[in-house]
């Protein structure tokens, strides 16, 4: 799980504990950023090969963020949308903005980490069929 994974969440104790969480996952490779403006100079240097964003940061809110990252990133990465809301149509809107997956957002991480899981399988096995 040697992936480089950028998370850009606006609380720092929520960072923490995502921290803690995928590291006890396996995830040892974490850039972590509390604002969208530091996310992005973040993804511009370190080149993640995933981005986990909370689409409810406060220096840009909402699927705005999510367009910004992609833009910047210029599809070179995987981003995973992660919000409070239980919404489809937030889910619809996430992946119009660039998203590859929305996830809302639980206590421990569980939902994400196996976002993060799933979008690792979907990318191996793309990698095995082409070599």
């Amino acid at each position: 799980m040697g992936r480089k994974i950028l998370i850009i969440n606006g609380k720092e104790s929520i960072l923490q504990g995502i921290k803690r969480n995928f590291f006890r996952a396996g995830f040892e490779s974490l850039v972590l950023t509390s604002s969208l403006s530091e996310g992005i100079k973040k993804a511009e240097t370190e080149k993640p090969d995933l981005v986990i964003i909370d689409i409810s940061l406060p220096d840009l809110a909402g699927f705005e963020a999510c367009r910004e990252i992609r833009r910047v990133l210029k599809g070179s990465a995987k981003i995973i949308a992660i919000t409070n809301s239980v919404d489809a149509n937030d889910a619809a809107k996430a992946r119009e903005a660039g998203a590859d997956d929305y996830v809302v957002k639980t206590k421990n991480e569980s939902a994400v980490i196996n976002a993060v899981r799933k979008l690792d399988s979907v990318k191996d096995e793309r990698d095995n069929q082409n070599a």
